[in-house]
């Protein structure tokens, strides 16, 4: 039972992040950095700590009882997170949300869930998975085979996008609907976009005596109830903290180069409807990690959460990018790959998600 909640509870929040970027399209008259750091501010700033206040009693003592270097170390993984989350925009807008988030969550799978149990490998912790653990166990191999089969529905999704590209070329009317599509740079983008984002799985583990501070501080008055569903809300507050410091500085670099200033107070354009679209995609983006942090404390298991998250993600925003025909004036061949691909990372949910249940 408890892996079928930490499965629902993965999908909720993989919904919600594969779905974030659909209310960015109703904004009208802003530059892409100005809708995007005014919804960042409700992603990173605000609807964090208001979580957090609502789930953790005492959050902030946490906060300020832990450790300086855990909190930089916790803080610069937010960093390296940043970039990638602001690349992540960028990847989206030049491959589609359909085609971007596949690439770039694909890759950020595949690098989140690995990497932590490396490092364990080399710097054991007690109830951490390493990745000798995964080699040497029936369950943590059926894991890494969902990992790799991730992987080459990666690489089937990818060649979606090369067949796109050319159809597009030949179609006018469909490269115009698709004016911003640019797979050679978009690629680029969204290689750097999946690897950065992995950070914000490191800065989970790097911050995860926060998590267990208010794990400990619940169970005392929980016994026998499993894990605090809620743990990990008070670690995301200084991860974002440091996806805030990326993106903010980006936005306002781009604002003076772009002389994009005037969109927040144009009076000439739907202020009030952007800024409550832009309030919906932030706040909606922040729930992806809501639910993931109780996925998370349900499975127990990082490199299984993570990689479930992410392909949940990209089957959620596969489906948006197929909803908003992102994939029209396109052959046949294209479409049927593209879903070859998402049906690939289906069954790595599946495997993984079975490699976890005979842990």
């Amino acid at each position: 039972m408890q892996i079928f909640f930490g499965i629902l509870f993965h999908f909720i929040g993989g919904f919600a992040s594969g779905s974030f970027y659909i209310p960015y399209k109703k904004v009208k008259g802003w530059a892409w950095e100005s809708f995007w750091i005014v919804g960042g501010l409700f992603s990173w700033l605000i609807v964090p700590p208001v979580a957090a206040w609502l789930t953790i009693p005492g959050f902030i003592d946490i906060i300020k009882a832990t450790n300086g270097n855990i909190l930089l170390l916790t803080y610069f993984f937010g960093l390296l997170w940043g970039i990638g989350g602001l690349t992540y925009g960028l990847g989206v807008r030049y491959l589609g949300v359909s085609l971007g988030s596949t690439i770039i969550l694909g890759l950020c799978a595949v690098f989140g869930s690995i990497i932590p149990s490396v490092y364990y490998n080399f710097y054991p912790q007690d109830g951490k998975d390493t990745f000798s653990m995964l080699l040497h166990s029936h369950w943590g191999q059926m894991v890494l085979l969902g990992i790799v089969i991730c992987v080459i529905g990666i690489i089937i999704c990818g060649k979606a996008g090369t067949l796109k590209e050319r159809d597009l070329a030949k179609n006018r009317q469909a490269e115009e609907e698709n004016k911003d599509y640019r797979f050679g740079l978009g690629i680029f983008v969204a290689i750097i976009s999946g690897v950065l984002s992995a950070c914000f799985n490191f800065g989970i583990e790097a911050g995860k005596t926060m998590a267990e501070t208010a794990n400990a501080a619940w169970q005392a008055t929980h016994a026998g109830q499993g894990n605090f569903l809620f743990q990990n809300n008070v670690t995301y507050i200084v991860i974002l903290w440091g996806g805030l410091t990326t993106n903010f500085v980006w936005c306002m670099i781009l604002n003076a180069r772009n002389k994009t200033f005037g969109d927040y107070t144009n009076a000439k354009k739907p202020l009030l409807k952007n800024y409550l679209f832009c309030a919906l995609a932030g706040t909606t983006w922040f729930l992806q990690f809501f639910f993931y942090g109780m996925g998370e404390s349900k499975m127990g298991n990082g490199a299984s959460s993570w990689i479930l998250h992410m392909a949940f993600i990209i089957l959620i925003a596969n489906t948006w990018g197929l909803f908003l025909k992102e994939w029209k004036g396109v052959s046949k061949k294209a479409v049927y790959t593209v879903i070859a691909g998402i049906i690939t990372i289906i069954i790595s949910v599946l495997v993984v998600g079975y490699g976890n249940s005979i842990k």
